[in-house]
């Protein structure tokens, strides 16, 4: 058995160092944000997602030596899953060495002969580890006055910046909580409340976010509060929110991951479930940095509601994709999507071109307009589940990615994410108010993926999700590109009657080349969409709105990014208006 210790000590030994690893980058977040080093910022995101890669690839060096002919021996590796187990009883994050062992083992059979006796599909000591969540948190007791404790609260989480109007924050704060109690009648009957706040700050984008709940008897009630920098070396409380549903948008699997320094993620993920009760543990996990372990627990969770279920995949409402064939478990808010083995006209582009993109869309700042995915590679289902219709379709449109064997499927490579409703779907049955939210949402989302250097490609309204929080978001990724990369151009005046009424350009058309002024094309189908739009959203179709944003980017602005609408800001004075929608 020495080769075997050896070995699982080797993958024990990288998962230290990379967890080590991902700490240090996560640790100075602080310091980022004190700088106002935002380029740092999404350069720490972007590497911190490449670490885990880096470092299996590494440890996968060292094992394969180690073992030499025995690296495939199914046996093998079932003795060294069993060293590993007693290895890591009692550790502190046992379940993402798990998820870490389970890498490498994916690695060496490139995802084949996936068993729970070679490999961690379940895990040893439970799902989460029995974290005491009271060594995660500060509490404050509310004796007698609420400014006094918001006071120390904000003393205690003050970062290495002074607050520009320390009073200010505090006032505006207990007025919030005081009519948020008053409107919705929390904690009026309990003389004992307390504030739970989780020790460390979240760091995001140009934002340090103070997270917790107060705690009245046996209620409770989630909240955040945003801190930002302002223009003179100063933070502010941007304004707190109040209730489980606006904290998820917090946590959106739209959104970037959080910089949060926790050496034992589980406490956080725990503590967090209580604020969130509807949001799955795999996005707690995804939202804190740690997406690799929040794939773990979605193959988990997904695999167990499968079992326990009976309906059949079928082929997910909404229009049929060019480049993607997409389907679905009725019972499940979950949508799988695989890249077809050829693409419709005039889509031209190649599987690994499309994989690229989906890659690009993990490591870039979402903004809250483009959804987390996980990638699946010889996903294995139950034959008998799927639908004819569906069959019929994957066989048609995707043969290389399907494999029949016995009372399985094997789908090659998969794509999973959250199930919005397709928004010319959305706007089939939308009232005149959910018309003009919806479209308001939609020029927002294409407004800020082109802050973010994001330019969706085809804006089509089919290729946009709308959230259960009315949130608009993009998840067709085959044509996104860089916005720098475009070349924005205003179509030429015809020369001629000819020119005119021609059925093709009468000009030259570059690679890159764009025409804001087609865009309005997206709205074939749907006057009454296209109509609202152009009162909100119309400087769209304009190629000066496309000029101006690359102008910033290319001069090194990067834009403010927050999850929540602006008429939850607390007032300022200065005139300091940052994006926040």
């Amino acid at each position: 058995m020495e080769r075997q210790e050896r070995f699982a000590r080797t993958i024990l030994d990288g998962f230290d160092s990379y967890f080590t690893s991902f700490q240090n980058i996560t640790s100075q977040a602080k310091a980022r944000f004190d700088n106002a080093d935002w380029q740092a910022v999404q350069n720490a995101s972007s590497n911190r997602i490449d670490l885990y890669k880096e470092s299996t690839l590494q440890v996968q060096k060292k094992v394969d030596v180690i073992a030499g002919e025995r690296i495939r021996d199914l046996e093998f590796w079932r003795s060294v899953r069993s060293v590993y187990a007693e290895l890591i009883i009692d550790y502190a994050n046992f379940e993402i060495a798990e998820t870490f062992f389970n890498s490498i083992y994916c690695a060496t059979f490139k995802h084949r002969r996936i068993r729970d006796e070679y490999a961690f599909v379940f895990s040893s000591q439970g799902d989460l580890p029995p974290a005491d969540i009271r060594r995660a948190y500060r509490k404050y007791n509310l004796k007698d006055d609420l400014e006094d404790l918001i006071n120390s609260l904000l003393s205690d989480y003050q970062l290495g910046l002074p607050f520009e109007d320390l009073a200010k924050d505090i006032k505006n704060i207990c007025c919030a909580i005081r009519k948020f109690s008053f409107d919705s009648g929390f904690g009026s009957n309990s003389p004992d409340v307390n504030f739970q706040v989780l020790e460390h700050h979240f760091f995001r984008n140009k934002a340090a976010y103070i997270v917790g709940r107060i705690v009245s008897s046996s209620d409770s009630m989630p909240f955040v509060i945003p801190l930002l920098h302002n223009n003179s070396n100063g933070i502010f409380a941007d304004t707190i929110l109040l209730g489980s549903d606006k904290v998820s948008v917090i946590f959106s699997f739209t959104r970037a991951y959080f910089m949060v320094d926790t050496s034992v993620p589980s406490q956080y993920v725990l503590f967090l479930q209580q604020l969130m009760p509807a949001k799955p543990i795999s996005e707690i996990y995804s939202a804190i940095g740690h997406n690799k372990h929040g794939k773990t627990y979605y193959h988990r969770c997904a695999y167990r509601h499968i079992q326990s279920t009976e309906d059949k995949f079928i082929l997910a409402p909404g229009t049929k994709g060019m480049v993607m064939s997409v389907f679905t478990l009725p019972s499940y808010d979950f949508v799988f999507k695989i890249i077809k083995d050829r693409f419709t006209p005039p889509k031209d582009m190649t599987r690994a071109q499309v994989k690229e993109k989906y890659k690009l869309v993990k490591r870039w700042d979402r903004v809250g307009r483009m959804a987390d995915t996980q990638e699946f590679t010889n996903l294995a289902f139950a034959r008998h589940r799927f639908s004819d219709e569906l069959m019929e379709e994957l066989h048609n449109v995707a043969p290389s990615l399907i494999e029949e064997r016995g009372k399985a499927l094997i789908i090659g490579h998969v794509y999973v994410e959250r199930r919005m409703t397709p928004l010319n779907l959305y706007l089939r049955n939308a009232t005149d108010e959910q018309l003009y939210a919806v479209m308001d949402e939609y020029g927002n989302a294409i407004k800020q993926l082109a802050a973010a250097n994001i330019f969706p490609g085809d804006m089509l309204l089919k290729n946009f999700g709308v959230t259960r929080h009315g949130r608009v978001v993009f998840y067709d990724y085959d044509e996104i590109v860089p916005l720098e990369d475009c070349n924005f151009r205003k179509i030429p005046e015809p020369r001629n009657e000819a020119d005119e009424f021609s059925d093709t350009p009468w000009y030259s058309v570059g690679e890159n080349d764009i025409f804001p002024e087609e865009f309005r094309m997206f709205f074939s189908g749907n006057q009454r969409a296209r109509k609202v739009f152009d009162s909100m959203h119309s400087e769209i179709f304009e190629m000066k709105f496309w000029k101006e944003l690359q102008d910033q980017i290319k001069a090194g602005f990067i834009g403010d990014f927050f999850p929540y609408r602006r008429k939850y800001r607390f007032e300022r004075d200065d005139g300091l208006l940052k994006e926040a929608i």
